[in-house]
């Protein structure tokens, strides 16, 4: 607590000094006298009660002008508040969903690993925006741009395969990931372009999609997924599924200049430990912007005294008045 016009507390001088002036008055020898033949009908009983009670007003009074300095000079309280400020990131997820990506080099295969780890980075960034384009022979939006996480999270789960033409349409799948943010008024725009192939469909090449994202501002990093040389992949034969080992064809070079041109970076995930680690890299490097500000909340609190001055002033006078009616 602290008082916002201290120098008016000097004002407590004058209940201070009305003080002295009754006590003085109150025990000055005074000499008047009576002579009586005993004092025992005066000294029997002890002092009066009445005598006691004649004080009380005087002490209200004095009470009520001390609380009334104390309520003038305003006293206030101070409580120092936070407020935090959020700037969150978009980020869209361009997935590819050809069927290569269902080859079994990741538990338990390449697609289901990369949402799985995709899911877990989501949950991590509750402030961000997210979206999900998925791409094969052609693409479209799984999820616009949203801050709901639990209908993110679950169209990131029914992401799979088979539900577009086969193929690799990287340029089309990044183009779609743009128009997704071109709108976006965030400070901070990124795509994170995951793909276990090479562009090989789609009516937008690759590098023009790249410089579509680069005028517009949005930083792309590209994952390559694949194991090195070779990798199961499930084949449906007339005796059931075989697994048998396919070359992993990945456009390095592609991916490493979208990343550079957007001022990104690639990627080689050749595992699900891998992959976890470049998403949390990429949480790393993509960091929301919190701004702390610190500053005072102040509360009056001369209502209190104020009240209870006047509750003492009419505590005097009802006494006062009381007295002036006994006999």
């Amino acid at each position: 607590m602290f008082f916002e016009y201290p120098y008016l507390l000097w004002l407590l001088v004058v209940p201070a000094l009305l003080l002295g002036r009754y006590l003085y008055i109150e025990l000055k020898d005074r000499d008047p006298h009576l002579r009586v033949s005993s004092l025992s009908q005066w000294t029997a009983g002890g002092r009066s009660v009445l005598e006691w009670i004649r004080h009380i007003p005087f002490a209200l009074m004095e009470a009520a002008m001390v609380l009334l300095v104390i309520a003038i000079a305003r006293p206030r309280s101070s409580t120092q508040i936070e407020k935090v400020d959020t700037e969150g990131i978009d980020i869209v997820f361009a997935m590819d969903v050809s069927t290569s990506m269902l080859a079994r080099d990741f538990t338990p295969d390449r697609l289901s690993a990369a949402k799985d780890i995709a899911i877990e980075f989501i949950a991590q960034r509750p402030t961000d925006r997210m979206g999900i384009v998925v791409f094969a022979g052609e693409s479209y939006t799984q999820c616009p741009l949203t801050t709901d996480r639990a209908t993110l999270i679950n169209l990131m789960k029914e992401v799979q395969t088979d539900l577009i033409e086969d193929g690799t349409a990287i340029g089309n799948g990044l183009a779609t990931a743009v128009a997704r943010m071109k709108d976006s008024d965030a400070k901070s725009r990124v795509i994170i372009l995951l793909t276990d192939g090479v562009n090989n469909m789609g009516e937008i090449d690759p590098s023009m999609a790249s410089e579509i994202a680069k005028t517009y501002g949005i930083r792309v990093y590209t994952i390559g997924v694949g194991a090195n040389g070779t990798a199961p992949y499930p084949v449906q034969t007339p005796w059931g599924i075989e697994l048998r080992d396919v070359p992993v064809e990945i456009d390095e070079p592609l991916l490493k200049g979208i990343a550079q041109d957007t001022g990104g970076k690639y990627f080689r995930a050749t595992d699900n430990t891998k992959l976890a680690e470049i998403y949390a890299e990429i949480g790393q490097m993509e960091k929301t912007r919190t701004t702390v500000d610190s500053f005072p909340v102040y509360k009056d609190l001369y209502h209190g005294y104020a009240l209870a001055a006047f509750i003492c002033l009419m505590m005097a006078l009802l006494i006062t008045a009381l007295l002036r009616r006994l006999p």
